[in-house]
């Protein structure tokens, strides 16, 4: 072993024992120790930001876009693009939800807070200029709740998986279903 490193020490120009290796070791070993302590940090600051988003709408936060299907009164069919960003702060979540086609577009505004599984709040649907108040049950990033206004009502379900989620309502007017898979 000790001439194979003589050997490698001759072939890269240094003689073996040289001052300068041992200089070479300690900063390949303090580089590697930099690494690992920077590795280790980062893994902190991943923990804590999942600590940081326990709670009822854990793993929502961001930015979500699919596309999926919308039935109308008339029973036709159309295929939709949609974008949604929640902002989450413990227990609250305000969310926006646009869905268009080539004819039809909504846009659903939430503000939502959750006391024990218990979701509660308000929600805007812009293009109708129509609104009203939500109440359901959930959390960990699923949701059953209802939408309510004078002129409408509205199940709503969403289902959360890591990156993946799926929303469906279900109205009484205006539209009749929704199927709505989205992805961050």
């Amino acid at each position: 072993m000790g001439l194979q490193q003589g050997y490698l020490a001759a072939v890269a120009g240094r003689r073996r024992g040289n001052k300068s290796d041992t200089i070479n070791n300690a900063l390949v070993v303090i580089r590697r120790l930099l690494m690992a302590a920077a590795v280790l940090f980062e893994g902190t600051l991943v923990n804590s930001a999942s600590h940081a988003q326990a709670g009822p709408f854990a793993g929502l936060a961001g930015i979500w876009s699919g596309g999926g299907t919308v039935t109308l009164d008339d029973g036709s069919r159309e295929r939709i693009r949609c974008r949604a960003v929640y902002r989450v702060a413990g227990a609250t979540m305000s969310m926006t939800l646009t869905c268009a086609s080539d004819a039809y577009k909504f846009q659903l505004a939430a503000d939502v807070v959750d006391q024990a599984g218990v979701v509660s709040g308000n929600w805007t649907e812009t293009t109708r200029v129509i609104s009203g108040t939500l109440a359901g049950r959930g959390g960990g990033g699923n949701f059953d709740v209802v939408a309510s206004s004078g002129g409408f009502n509205a199940n709503i379900s969403l289902r959360t998986a890591g990156n993946r989620q799926s929303i469906g309502m279900r109205a009484d007017s205006q539209f009749r279903t929704a199927a709505i898979a989205l992805a961050r």
